[in-house]
C-alpha cells in the first residue's frame, strides 16, 4: 500500500476571468469541467465561482496525488478527474473514461474550501 497526497491553492479571480474572457471563456469552461460539473457550479448564482475554483483546485491536487503514477501526464486530461457531491455534499472525486485498476487507486479522498479570494484542496490517495 502506497499513500501520497496533493494540495493545490488557487486565486477565485482567475478563474473568474478565463471563464468569463469573451473568446475563449467556454473553451476553458468545456475543457476543464464536464457537464455535470458546470450545472452544479451555475446553481450556486453568485459564488458559482468559488465552486468552479474550488474544483480546479481539486483537479489539480488530486493530479499531483497520481503523478507519479503516471507513465506520461499527459495521458489524463481534466475532464478526467470529476468533482461531485454524494448525497451528504461531501465532494467526492469520479476518475472518468479511466479505470482505478488501471491507476491501481484503492481510493480516493477529497476536502475543498473556499473564501472570497481563494479556493484550496487536498487529496490523499491510497493504491
Amino acid at each position: 500500500m502506497k499513500i501520497t497526497c496533493g494540495t493545490d491553492i488557487i486565486e477565485i479571480d482567475r478563474i473568474k476571468e478565463s471563464i468569463e474572457e469573451q473568446t475563449t471563456g467556454e473553451a476553458f469552461k468545456k475543457r476543464v469541467y464536464t457537464d455535470q460539473e458546470i450545472e452544479y457550479c451555475e446553481s450556486k448564482k453568485n459564488q458559482k465561482y468559488q465552486h468552479y475554483a474550488a474544483r480546479f483546485a481539486a483537479k489539480e491536487a488530486v493530479f499531483k496525488a497520481i503523478s507519479e503514477q503516471l507513465e506520461n501526464k499527459y495521458s489524463i486530461t481534466w475532464k478526467n478527474i470529476e468533482v461531485i457531491n454524494n448525497k451528504q455534499g461531501k465532494p467526492t472525486i469520479n476518475m472518468k473514461d479511466i479505470t482505478n485498476e488501471e491507476l491501481e487507486i484503492k481510493n480516493i479522498d477529497i476536502s475543498i474550501s473556499h473564501c472570497k479570494n481563494y479556493a484550496v484542496a487536498n487529496a490523499i490517495v491510497i493504491f
